[in-house]
């Protein structure tokens, strides 16, 4: 018997370990190219509206870090610089496995052109939230310095912390997890978004712990399906995720999506969550709420849940 279990926990290590070899190659393909959004395809007027650029020029700004983060990377609205006695709220970006924020900018690029400031780092690895928590700890010592490192410093008195969201894909779903729930600014979030976040068996394999029912943040969660189904999260595992948590929540899964597609095939919905969320924009809440809402007469979509009674 000792032998059985001994050859089945042989088998189990083997597995995990592919695993994480092929999430850790897949991470390092490039990820987007800077026009990713126009060639998206979209099932409803919300969708379309917001996977395109929005309004506002967007500018970069950079500062080393400290640890494994290498730097805090900040997209921005570019007219933050001169404008006074107005606030932006931020969206903080979590990498996957090996994910460098630099390998997804388009993303922020995106999320900055609708107004929002947008901060991720060059972590490799943060399925417990840490760079994300270090993102906010950065973005608070901006708003409150008038200098930094002897230079004027524009963001100054201009960082909305009250209006603060974060996302993240694969492993940087859990991280979404456990920075909401576990980092010590884990009640300065107003919204989430979990993109194929790692299933709760591997995830314990690979000792990347989360308790899903320890969220109260409204949160989204997508993943891919058919086609190419998310190994990483199937559709029963995503749905299980969605049952621990009870705080307003949504699910949805993209048709013929791999894993990797996720990270950006939905930006649509991930932008009309944000901007209903934290700028209170009632056109991106028709894709969620009512009787009529977008995600579920969308047909590039499936396995949609919906629970936004817990605000």
């Amino acid at each position: 018997m000792k032998k059985v279990l001994k050859i089945i926990a042989i088998i189990l290590f083997c597995i995990i370990t592919l695993l994480y070899i092929l999430l850790t190659h897949l991470s390092k393909k490039p990820f987007l190219g800077k026009n990713y959004n126009e060639k998206l395809k979209t099932g409803g007027a919300i969708e379309a509206k917001y996977i395109k650029n929005g309004k506002y020029d967007v500018s970069y700004y950079e500062e080393p870090a400290l640890h494994g983060f290498e730097k805090y990377e900040i997209y921005y609205p570019a007219e933050l610089e001169h404008m006074e006695d107005t606030k932006y709220p931020v969206v903080v970006f979590v990498n996957g496995t090996g994910a460098k924020v630099s390998k997804y900018k388009p993303l922020l690029e995106h999320m900055a052109s609708w107004g929002f400031i947008a901060i991720g780092t060059e972590e490799e690895y943060d399925w417990n939230g840490f760079a994300a928590e270090m993102c906010v700890r950065h973005l608070t010592r901006l708003n409150e310095n008038e200098t930094v490192n002897d230079k004027d410093n524009f963001f100054c008195g201009k960082i909305d912390f009250d209006h603060v969201g974060i996302t993240g894909h694969s492993q940087g779903g859990v991280g979404v997890f456990n920075a909401i729930t576990i980092q010590e600014h884990k009640d300065i979030y107003k919204a989430a978004v979990s993109l194929s976040p790692t299933n709760k068996e591997l995830a314990r394999g690979l000792e990347w712990t989360y308790d899903a029912s320890k969220i109260d943040t409204p949160i989204m969660l997508i993943s891919g399906a058919g086609g190419g189904d998310d190994w990483v999260v199937t559709g029963e595992q995503l749905d299980s995720i969605y049952r621990d948590i009870h705080s307003a929540r949504v699910m949805i899964r993209r048709k013929n999506t791999d894993h990797g597609a996720v990270l950006h095939s939905a930006d649509g919905y991930v932008t009309a969550w944000f901007m209903w969320k934290l700028q209170g924009d009632e056109e991106a809440a028709g894709a969620f709420c009512g009787s009529n809402a977008e995600i579920s007469n969308n047909p590039l979509y499936q396995d949609i849940k919906t629970d936004l009674e817990n605000e």
